[in-house]
Parts: C-alpha cells; sequence; structure tokens
C-alpha cells in the first residue's frame, strides 16, 4: 500500500520512523509545507522516503500530490484545522484516509458553555454518504485518544460487559517536562483549541456542554500513579462513542494540573489564544500562532521529559447481572520510546496508532466504506499485533465506584492489573484469577433473581 503522509511535525515525524521496513508497505511519500522540514525528517530516517511541499488547506494542490505520488491512503498528520482539506482531498482522488484528531467544533455563539454548536467531526460525518458511494473508508480520530480509547471501549462492549452505564477515557500519568516554565507534549495550537472550547459530556442521550476545566475530581491512575486531578475537556469520543454504543454517561477528562490551567486561562483573558488574525505593525498574524511560535517543538522536548503517560478507558456497566468496572489503558514510559526510538512518549503513543490501523487496512482485515470511527472496526485485531508494535495493554478489573474520587479522599485499595497481549479473547489472561478475585474482594453484591431461586430465596 502506497501511502502519503500530509504533515511532518512531532507526530508526522514519528509515524515516518514507525512506518519504516513494514512489508506492508510501497511507498511513502513525506509532504509538508516546509520542503527542508520533509527533506530532514525522511533524511533522519533514512529509507529513501519521497519528499513533497505542500499546502495542507488547498485541496487542490493535496489532490495533485495525491496523485501524483500513487497513494493508497492519505495520513493527515497535520493541525485539526486543515482537515477539510486533506479529508476533501483524499475523497475526490477515491483513496483511503486517517486522521488523528477530527474537524474542528463550533461552539454556539450566543451561549457557548449552555448550548451545544457544530460538533468536532461535524464536517465529516456529513459526507460519510460520499464516502460509502466511493467505496473508500475514511477512519477519523485514530491516534491515541480518540483511538486506542475508543477501541478499548468496543473491547468492553463486545467482551466484558452485558450492560455498559458509563464510559469514562482519562488521560494523565505522572510524564512532566523539566526546565521548561510552559510546554506542551504535542501541539500548542491543538492544546489550546481542545483545552478552551467548551468542554461536552453525554449523558442520559444528548451531548450537553460544560464550562473550560469543569468538574475537577481525582482519577485513580494504575502503575502506582495514584489520584491525579482530572478536569472536563473537549474531546471526540464523547461524539464517536454513542454512535457505536449504549451507555448514560460518557466523559473525557484530562490531568492537565493547575499551573498548566492557570496559564491558558490567562492567554485566554488577553485574548493570546485568538484564531483570527490581526494588524501588528502592518503584519496580519494570528495570536495564537504568536504563542506556537514562542513555544518550544515538542518534538525536541524528548530529553526533558520524565515519567509516564497513561491513557486508558474505565467502564462500568453490569456482567452476568453482577456491577463491573473496568480500566483498559497504555501506559508509555518516556525513557523506554526516548531510549528504544528516539521519540518522545506522546509523539510514540499517538503516531504508533494509525501505523498499526493502516496494517489491518493493507492486509485486508479492517475494511468497509464511509466515514468511521475506531470503536465501529472490530478490536481484537487491533489488540492482537499490539505486542508486534511494543504496545502493552493492560487491562484491571476494579471495585465499582472507586476510580473517581473527590480530592479529598484516598486512593482505593485491592484493584489488580494483568497484561494482555495478542490474544483478545474473554479467555486471555484480562480473566485470569487475580481479576477474579479482584471483582469479588470486599464488596457485597446483592443476589440475583437467579441465585435466589437457586437457594430457594424470594
Amino acid at each position: 500500500m502506497n501511502v502519503l503522509v500530509v504533515g511532518t511535525g512531532t507526530v508526522g515525524e514519528a509515524i515516518a520512523h514507525l512506518i519504516k521496513g513494514k512489508k506492508w508497505l510501497g511507498t511513502l511519500t513525506l509532504a509538508d509545507y516546509s520542503l527542508d522540514r520533509a527533506r530532514t525528517v525522511a533524511d533522519a530516517v533514512g529509507a529513501g522516503y519521497k519528499v513533497a511541499q505542500v499546502d495542507a488547506g488547498n485541496a487542490a494542490q493535496l489532490k495533485e500530490l495525491i496523485a501524483s505520488s500513487k497513494a493508497d491512503l492519505v495520513l493527515n498528520a497535520v493541525d485539526p484545522r486543515f482537515v477539510p482539506a486533506v479529508f476533501d482531498a483524499a475523497l475526490e482522488a477515491g483513496v483511503h484516509y486517517i486522521d488523528m484528531a477530527t474537524s474542528l467544533s463550533v461552539p454556539d455563539v450566543q451561549n457557548p458553555y449552555t448550548v451545544p454548536g457544530l460538533m468536532l467531526g461535524a464536517y465529516q460525518e456529513e459526507r460519510k454518504k460520499l464516502w460509502e458511494d466511493r467505496g473508500k473508508l475514511a477512519l477519523i480520530g485514530m491516534g491515541m485518544d480518540p483511538g486506542l480509547s475508543n477501541i478499548f471501549a468496543a473491547y468492553a462492549k463486545k467482551w466484558t460487559f452485558d450492560d455498559i452505564s458509563a464510559v469514562h477515557v482519562r488521560d494523565g500519568g505522572d510524564l512532566r517536562i523539566e526546565g521548561y516554565p510552559f510546554a506542551t507534549v504535542f501541539s500548542l495550537w491543538t492544546v489550546i483549541e481542545e483545552c478552551l472550547n467548551p468542554p461536552i459530556v453525554w449523558r442520559n442521550g444528548k451531548i450537553e456542554v460544560r464550562e473550560p476545566f469543569s468538574e475537577p475530581e481525582d482519577f485513580v491512575f494504575p502503575e502506582g500513579v495514584g489520584p491525579v486531578m482530572c478536569v472536563n475537556v473537549e474531546h471526540e469520543e464523547i461524539v464517536q462513542l454513542p454512535r457505536s454504543m449504549k451507555a448514560d454517561v460518557i466523559t473525557f477528562k484530562y490531568a492537565l494540573g493547575a499551573d498548566f490551567i492557570e496559564t491558558l486561562q490567562l492567554l485566554h483573558r488577553l485574548g493570546l489564544d485568538g484564531k483570527s488574525p490581526i494588524n501588528v505593525k502592518g503584519v496580519q498574524v494570528a495570536p495564537r500562532d504568536v504563542i506556537a511560535a514562542l513555544s518550544p517543538d515538542p518534538s525536541t522536548l524528548g530529553k526533558s521529559m520524565i515519567g509516564r503517560a497513561i491513557v486508558g478507558t474505565l467502564v462500568s456497566g453490569t456482567k452476568d447481572g453482577r456491577p463491573r468496572e473496568t480500566f483498559h489503558y497504555q501506559v508509555c514510559d518516556a525513557a523506554e520510546t526516548m531510549g528504544r526510538y528516539n521519540l518522545q512518549p506522546v509523539a510514540w503513543q499517538t503516531g504508533v496508532m494509525p501505523v498499526m490501523a493502516m496494517e489491518l487496512i493493507a492486509e485486508g482485515v479492517w475494511g468497509g466504506a464511509g466515514v468511521k470511527s475506531p470503536d465501529m472496526m472490530d478490536p481484537d485485531p487491533f489488540l492482537d499485533i499490539c505486542e508486534d508494535y511494543d504496545v502493552t495493554v493492560k487491562l484491571e478489573h476494579r471495585l465499582p465506584g472507586r476510580s473517581i474520587l473527590p480530592a479529598t479522599e484516598q486512593p482505593p485499595i485491592g484493584a489488580k492489573s494483568v497484561t494482555v497481549k495478542g490474544s483478545s479473547s474473554p479467555a486471555d489472561t484480562a480473566y485470569s484469577a487475580a481479576a477474579t478475585a479482584a471483582l469479588s474482594a470486599p464488596v457485597s453484591y446483592p443476589e440475583t433473581d437467579a441465585e435466589r431461586q437457586g437457594r430457594g430465596g424470594r
């Protein structure tokens, strides 16, 4: 399969490294607005990739490049503001498409924090019939989160639960960047967009809007990290998951840290998060672009990163009539990704997921036509190849109701963590004696009707 990667920033660079040498890959073309940047990445990988210059906002240029590169699939690795142009160019060219962030939302003008506006990915969802007619697949939101977080939810639906009441995606850990007063692990432009936009939650069959950084909680992260404050942030899972599964509540929260939140709030108060260009001494410039230009390049921060990034999906519901709660997650250690791949952890986490998806598409394991999110695909093949890509995912069976805490409470005890590799069937190690013990440990559940009848009860 021939692939065109549009964008060679932090994640695009990671993809270029991680896709090297894959048997299913034909030719790879790296395209960027800066030809020098694309060439630098290609030279660093040393795999003979082709390079090209392209304006990611120009669908006509993109369509010409798709044709000249003979691409079978376009992988969009640029800022989400460019999604419509790249998405449309792939559709018109009749090739498959993957991105890691969907088209942008547009908040309600009059009541942004009480009335839902145009949702994330709405531009793409409205065009699903066109993709179906073309017979091509547009896989949207196929990064870490959204992406693997959706696959965890799909796995829970398929294997672990009979009924799901709540899905909570949490992004945190103990990762930090030393030596910088303010720095981000991926595009600052995107960080500002998703953190300062009105966050959304799914509750009782509809999307509700919240204030930025609202509803703080202490979420108990695994791997010895413990409780970390998380807050509401706008994210694709809230829009995507209700299309493929039933749940009363779906939320997404980030562990941002008080200092980070305060800095973002200050940028907002000063208008420095603005996307519209303003006149500065005769030069038109967007304030957000200035802040991004002044911030350190996330792709260069790997050596300053210490700790682990943990992204997972907490699912609550019932199995065989009993309450159940699981946390399916992936942990990424900065020292490990720098030592093994010379990539900072969030770039590796985000970049490896679309590469795995491309393998499944190239080999005909994942298919279909239309606009789809990762939770609409079979989770098993993806989890089956995790070990091939050094992606270790873990599944914790937790005591229901003890993962999301007020800040004053202590972390729960008794959760058992088991590594899930290769197989993703109900017979795998997730259902080991340790997990079963954690499920039945000191919580007393009400009897089911069948149990009462079995012992003669009423």
